[in-house]
């Protein structure tokens, strides 16, 4: 049974708000407040300049977010343990609380500074939960190396208007054994991977590797195309063309794929499309199709909108319980990429992918199919994974507790536990 602590005062909750150093970091340049109607109970600040002033709550106006629900609406948000989908962004996105006071613009603008006062409330309410520091044990040494070595390949590949190009791909690696190739999240970059790269129980028998999607991390944009003057956006006939182009050039035979959100439903496409190609592929938080409203998304790429926003907006897809610094970690990762990025990656993810009439089709005995999906992840959902896992004649599935979107990056020992329980099954000869 969750308990949800009591709403803090408007005097306690805004004299915290204008101490805390992230929230005023998160408030620069802005003239505006939040004002968060909690049932009858009004909660905010307003800001000036750039300043919190730690007074009423700001009145309804340009600048200023809004966010009003009941009591019982607020409540998800309070609650120990958290449940599912009770961060804000998530609330929010399905409608049990209500923003729609405020102007999209500047909600996107100043969500680094929402999603902070959210979780001060939390705090006040006594009720924060996520570890301060990171759990993974160091070494103590002053000088080390990480395992991974990197390199750049160069493939040649077509885009939908037959132009082909050659493209300048990086790609690190460590281990021996089966060829294990790991994709990242959308806007990302394959550095999502680092924790894998270091438990030898993966890399004693797979050779790892992480690559960068062209355009993105170190993967360079192709010289033979005007792509500054065109709009990005991620395609399914270019995008099943990478792993495939890659595994050739690094002469890998058979490799199991193993991708993540834009990765994660690649692994199903790829399953479908090139069962022999890949002897099984790992779906982290993929689905048949996610749906939603992919140009509500494209105010996010307004020039006034900073990357922090969508960096901020990936925090709230993390498990109530990552530890802080991995949960900073992914949004420094989409805070560092490159502006179109991700929202032209989310055309594949929410518009173009959708297996759902042909997901029979997919022959696991040709390739296995293994799904897992995060219990806090509020894009890939469970149901998502569960869905597939059922279309999929002979695929496996398994919801992954605590953890959210970002498995491998914001609580990388549970998922590898997971992971290491999939690689058996594909692999148990390859067992030390």
């Amino acid at each position: 049974m969750n308990a949800t602590a009591a709403v803090p005062t408007q005097e306690a909750f805004a004299g915290a708000c204008a101490a805390d150093r992230e929230l005023i970091l998160a408030c620069r340049f802005w003239d505006g407040g939040i004002r968060l109607g909690i049932g009858e109970q009004w909660l905010g600040f307003t800001v000036a300049g750039g300043e919190i002033a730690p007074s009423v709550p700001a009145a309804a106006g340009a600048g200023v977010i809004t966010v009003t629900g009941s009591a019982d609406g607020w409540a998800p948000l309070l609650a120990v343990p958290q449940p599912r989908l009770a961060r804000l962004a998530p609330m929010m996105v399905l409608g049990a609380l209500d923003n729609s006071e405020t102007e999209q613009l500047t909600l996107w603008q100043y969500l680094p500074a929402l999603e902070r006062t959210a979780e001060l409330l939390r705090e006040l309410a006594g009720q924060t939960t996520r570890a301060a520091t990171a759990v993974l044990p160091q070494d103590g040494s002053a000088s080390r190396h990480d395992s991974p070595v990197g390199r750049y390949v160069h493939v040649e590949l077509g885009d939908s208007a037959g132009r082909r190009a050659d493209y300048r791909l990086y790609y690190e690696e460590v281990g021996d054994g089966i060829p294990l190739l790991a994709q990242h999240t959308a806007g990302a970059q394959s550095l999502q991977w680092r924790h894998l790269f270091e438990c030898s129980e993966i890399t004693d028998r797979f050779r790892l590797i992480a690559y960068d999607l062209p355009y993105h991390g170190k993967s360079l944009p192709p010289q033979g195309l005007p792509w500054w003057t065109e709009d990005y956006r991620l395609e399914g006939a270019f995008l099943r063309q990478v792993p495939v182009a890659l595994s050739q050039a690094l002469g890998l035979e058979r490799p199991v794929f193993l991708g993540c959100s834009v990765g994660g439903m690649l692994a199903l496409d790829l399953a479908l499309r090139h069962p022999d190609e890949f002897r099984a592929v790992i779906s982290v938080g993929g689905a048949l199709h996610v749906g939603g409203d992919w140009d509500g998304f494209a105010v996010a790429s307004h020039p006034a909108v900073s990357s922090h926003a969508k960096a901020r907006l990936m925090e709230s897809l993390c498990g109530p319980d990552a530890p802080t610094p991995y949960v900073k970690e992914v949004s420094h990762v989409y805070s560092a990429a490159w502006p179109p990025a991700f929202w032209g990656d989310l055309y594949y993810y929410m518009v173009e992918h959708d297996l759902r009439e042909r997901a029979h089709e997919i022959d696991t005995s040709r390739v296995g199919v293994h799904i897992l999906s995060g219990e806090h992840d509020w894009s890939g959902l469970v149901e998502h994974g569960q869905a597939a896992h059922e279309a999929i004649t002979g695929s496996t599935f398994a919801e992954m507790p605590g953890i959210g979107h970002f498995a491998m990056q914001e609580q990388p020992e549970a998922f590898i536990g997971h992971l290491l329980g999939v690689l058996d099954r594909i692999a148990p000869d390859a067992a030390p």
